[in-house]
């Protein structure tokens, strides 16, 4: 527990800080703010594949989705504490190189700018904190010795980050004209929908089939706080859903949209 949790903490900050220096050397001409930003998504990339396998090699070995147990389940909710933590800082720092391009006397005020970053990430930092503050407890303490194959779930949810990445990244190198763009907005709708929205309607597909019941009587079978923590989950995936979907019908009935993300 300890281990993993000090593990992460330690190996997030350190592959961000060695892309900054490989891009440094790569790409001497880009900005501080560039190399940060990208180094951002790639190591967001990186966590989001660790977790999507960890979160297969779960799901295949819980045969029984209440019952099934597998070490990495535990294990795991350490290493997205750890990385959780580090992106709400990587977030307040790309933010505030952003405002940089404003003008030096943006970012001179700590506090101005900090209410700037949660009013502008006030829906991610929530969804952070959600994570870190009440879903952690559930996952670590409270759900006891069930559950493991919904853990492994949760985790596979992250499958869509490395394309939502990707997409960024060649915005900001300027190919958002690209086919490789177009493809990549594809892939991220399919994996988004898939991943982030079917996700919780298999779940619960699955536990009908452990329990012989149909999946519209699951709510029902269920406690209570597990259709909470469920509709807090899946409400930002919707908003975020459709805003992708909002991004995707302009890149192929328009000019590219710029980009508004971090």
């Amino acid at each position: 527990m300890w281990q993993t949790l000090a593990l992460g903490l330690v190996f997030f900050p350190a592959l961000f800080a060695a892309c900054i220096r490989s891009l440094r050397w790569l790409a001497p001409a880009w900005s501080l703010k560039d190399r940060i930003l990208l180094s951002g998504r790639l190591v967001s990339s990186v966590q989001a594949i660790m977790a999507t396998l960890s979160g297969l090699v779960v799901i295949f070995s819980c045969k029984d989705v209440v019952h099934g147990r597998h070490w990495i389940a535990r294990e795991y909710v350490w290493i997205v504490v750890s990385y959780m933590t580090y992106d709400i800082y990587v977030m307040y720092l790309c933010h505030w190189h952003k405002t940089q391009d404003k003008g030096p006397a943006d970012g001179k005020n700590f506090w101005e700018n900090l209410r700037s970053f949660l009013q502008k990430e006030r829906l991610m930092v929530t969804h952070h904190l959600f994570i870190l503050l009440v879903l952690t407890p559930v996952a670590v303490h409270l759900r006891g010795e069930l559950g493991d194959f919904f853990v492994g779930c949760i985790f596979t949810a992250e499958l869509s980050t490395p394309f939502v990445s990707l997409g960024k990244i060649l915005m900001q190198l300027k190919m958002q004209d690209s086919l490789l763009h177009k493809i990549n907005g594809i892939l991220i709708l399919v994996t988004f929908f898939l991943c982030r929205i079917l996700l919780f309607p298999f779940m619960y597909w699955a536990y009908g089939q452990q329990m012989n019941i149909p999946i519209y009587e699951v709510p029902f079978r269920i406690p209570l706080h597990c259709n909470v923590a469920n509709a807090f989950l899946i409400a930002p995936q919707i908003y975020w859903f459709s805003l992708i979907c909002r991004k995707a019908m302009r890149l192929y009935s328009s000019s590219p949209a710029p980009d508004r993300t971090r």
